[in-house]
């Protein structure tokens, strides 16, 4: 039972690792460990696996600094232009602030150039804060939902010791990715560990993977993903200040200010649209997996119009559909389509509603929408 199992409201903290996730099913560590530089005296993967899954904190806070340089092509926004707004975090530099006092008590801030976006727990009540537009979306939490069961799905959870955790997941990862471990970094300030891991296979665009964890609380401070070939991260979210301290309980205290919007419930968040109506899709196929580890492609079937004209493509998009239309064009025996061609991941959209994704060039897509 991980950290975040245990106390959920430490996913304010997801961003520090969901980098990882680019890695592809069956990325793996191997244990070998770099001599000491530094005053931290050195550890294994699977030691510091261990650590990772022991760590606990009554409260941190912190400025998070989030970049993302993708290598994707100059395609219109389809948020505000703020520089807070949550759904552009995909790209660009970002800047956040976080609080944490506990499972019913965080916030989190993003920081843009004349704005500011929130989002705060506090007790059961949750606020969504836009300063931009001066809105507000409030939204009531069961108390029930304040500490959920081990692995959050409220059945039975197989006992398992952090070691013998962090044991399995090295077994069941190991062919695929070699990693070191090195205890010589420095984040915000603080003396970190670092996990190192190298994929093994040639044909992914990723590179390196380093995830720096803190010597003394032993929390994620940095994620860095670095492309094949290259010194420079295409993506890196870490810290830059650092407290592993309680805040004071004001800072999760939120009134609107005068003349704000305020609404109840979040379903209009983040992007999303209610249509007004019922809605309809159509019955959904299984995604086709590719490959394996860090070369696995997927393929999937996107909803169609079925008032569209044969050839016109996935519908439902919605601001996306626009975006797609201004993506290179791309043909070969397996159809065509338009494609996303990034340093760490590449995805085609075809003509005839399907979508293949992967961290892999192009060809390799092409490969497997031939093959599925």
């Amino acid at each position: 039972m991980t950290t975040f199992t245990r106390r959920p409201v430490l996913r304010w903290l997801v961003p520090l690792v969901a980098a990882v996730v680019l890695a592809g099913a069956g990325a793996a560590i191997a244990t070998t460990s770099a001599g000491a530089r530094s005053s931290l005296a050195p550890r294994t993967a699977a030691q510091l696996l261990v650590d990772v899954q022991k760590a606990k904190v009554e409260g941190l806070s912190g400025t998070v600094v989030q970049t993302a340089d993708l290598g994707l092509p100059a395609l219109p926004s389809t948020g505000g232009g703020s520089g807070s707004d949550f759904t552009g975090l995909v790209s660009g530099s970002h800047t956040l602030r976080v609080w944490y006092a506990g499972p019913t008590r965080a916030r989190l801030a993003l920081l843009g150039n004349m704005s500011e976006s929130d989002l705060i727990r506090n007790g059961s009540d949750v606020w969504l804060w836009s300063s931009s537009t001066n809105t507000a979306r409030h939204a009531t939490i069961p108390a029930s939902a304040a500490t959920p069961g081990p692995g959050g799905t409220g059945g039975p959870a197989v006992p398992l010791t952090p070691q013998q955790a962090a044991d399995r997941a090295l077994r069941a990862i190991t062919p695929t990715t070699s990693v070191t471990t090195d205890p010589a970094a420095v984040v915000a300030g603080r003396s970190a560990y670092q996990l190192v891991l190298q994929p093994k296979d040639t044909t992914t665009l990723i590179g390196t993977v380093k995830i720096a964890i803190d010597g003394k609380t032993h929390l994620p401070l940095r994620v860095q993903v670095f492309p094949r070939g290259s010194g420079t991260p295409a993506f890196e979210v870490g810290f830059t200040s650092f407290d592993p301290s309680v805040p004071a309980g004001s800072v999760f205290a939120f009134n609107p200010p005068p003349g704000a919007k305020v609404s109840q419930g979040l379903s209009g968040a983040a992007g999303h649209h209610d249509t007004g109506g019922p809605q309809r899709h159509p019955k959904s196929t299984r995604p086709t997996v590719v490959g394996s580890g860090y070369s696995t492609v997927v393929v999937a079937h996107l909803p169609g119009d079925p008032a569209a004209a044969p050839g016109a493509g996935p519908a439902g998009l919605g601001a996306l559909d626009s975006v797609v239309a201004r993506l290179p064009e791309v043909s070969g025996t397996w159809g065509s389509g338009h494609l996303l061609r990034g340093t760490l991941f590449s995805v085609l959209l075809t003509t005839d509603g399907r979508v293949a994704a992967g961290a892999v060039a192009p060809q390799a897509l092409y490969s497997a929408l031939s093959a599925s």
